[in-house]
């Protein structure tokens, strides 16, 4: 900090910024080592803020109170603010042998066909364009679709007796599907999948990554148990759709997330309605079914996804639909799913260091 104004001094900006509150941490900026390089000169103050993620669904509201707050200050003539960001880590995936593996989100749902590969990888592409440095295992040995969805082929030869992943969208993806022939049967027990899952997090050359998400295969079998002990995860997400079957299956995978000690970060409902060309919503498989799963269990419901042919068909393509058609109602709501869980990691870290009691409840 330097002092070139004698009539304002940075502890004064320091003081009304005290009274800036992060809405999701509900503790001040100053105190959560969030304001960075302040400096003040003749009236013009100028900061950093720095976020715990880039994809801050909060960003905004953020700012304008800092700037607000700091404004209202007799002698301030202009405000300067850089927004920055810095993901906290999940202690225990960091000291797990030096792995440079901030956070792990798995994605998981009870069964098949409810579209988590179609989360997984909007999930992961939007966090990418926000300019996170993201991973994305597809650890579904019996249908790994991801490949096909990020429209990829094949992965560079290995490094140093490393796998390299493969990239598109700026996201680094690590596949089955890239070391087996197309529509090769995979008829595996459960310690070869074990070995296998285990191989993709310590064999392959992720590098530093601010999140690594997990595209789960449906059920609660051995990759799920298997990938538990290979790797501490930040949080786990449910993907159902609304109708009662979809729902009592994934109220299963909830409850395997819970039985692994692992924080189930909320329930994403996908498919939720058709949007018809005069406005009106058709609900093909029943509705509100993922509200309702999450009141019962006092976990967040993180978002609907509404029915759009243009997922299949981006799907199809190897174009994500947030990269196809962002400004679409379902890319939307996708990126605000991306958003959310962004934060509630970023969150449960922040808290564990800043000795904060965590709650991800909403």
């Amino acid at each position: 900090m330097s002092i070139d104004d004698v009539s304002l001094t940075p502890e004064e900006i320091e003081a009304a910024l005290r009274n800036v509150m992060d809405p999701e941490l509900n503790k001040d900026l100053v105190s959560l080592g969030m304001i960075q390089d302040l400096t003040v000169r003749d009236g013009k103050v100028k900061f950093t803020i720095e976020l715990t993620t880039p994809a801050c669904p909060m960003k905004s509201k953020i700012e304008a109170d800092a700037r607000q707050a700091v404004e209202s200050l007799p002698g301030v003539s202009e405000v300067e603010i850089h927004l920055t960001s810095n993901v906290p880590s999940n202690d225990q995936i960091q000291g797990l042998a030096q792995r440079p593996i901030r956070n792990s989100i798995a994605i998981a749902s009870g069964k098949g066909g409810v579209g988590k590969s179609t989360i997984a990888v909007n999930v992961a592409v939007v966090l990418a364009n926000y300019g996170s440095r993201v991973g994305l295992l597809d650890a579904d040995i019996y249908g790994p679709n991801i490949p096909t969805m990020m429209g990829v082929e094949t992965i560079p030869s290995p490094e140093e007796n490393k796998l390299l992943p493969a990239e598109a969208f700026g996201v680094k993806l690590m596949s089955i599907g890239f070391l087996v022939q197309p529509g090769q049967p995979l008829i595996w027990r459960g310690p070869m999948l074990h070995s296998a899952i285990r191989q993709f997090i310590t064999d392959v050359k992720w590098g530093e990554l601010d999140y690594l998400i997990i595209d789960l295969p449906p059920g609660t079998g051995d990759v799920q148990l298997s990938l538990a002990q290979s790797m501490p995860l930040s949080g786990g997400v449910i993907v159902t759709l609304p109708q009662k079957v979809s729902i009592e299956d994934a109220r299963r995978g909830l409850e395997m997330f819970r039985a692994m000690d692992v924080p189930v970060l909320g329930i994403v409902e996908n498919m939720s309605y058709l949007e018809l060309p005069n406005g009106d919503r058709l609900d093909i498989f029943g509705q509100g079914g993922g509200e309702q799963l999450a009141r019962d269990t006092a976990l967040p419901f993180i978002g609907a996804i509404p029915l759009d042919p243009a997922v299949r068909e981006g799907g199809d393509a190897g174009v994500p639909i947030v990269i196809s058609s962002p400004e679409s109602p379902v890319a939307k709501a996708l990126i605000a799913v991306a958003e959310d869980l962004a934060a509630k990691v970023s969150i449960q870290a922040k808290r564990r260091n800043q000795n904060i009691p965590i709650d991800i409840i909403d």
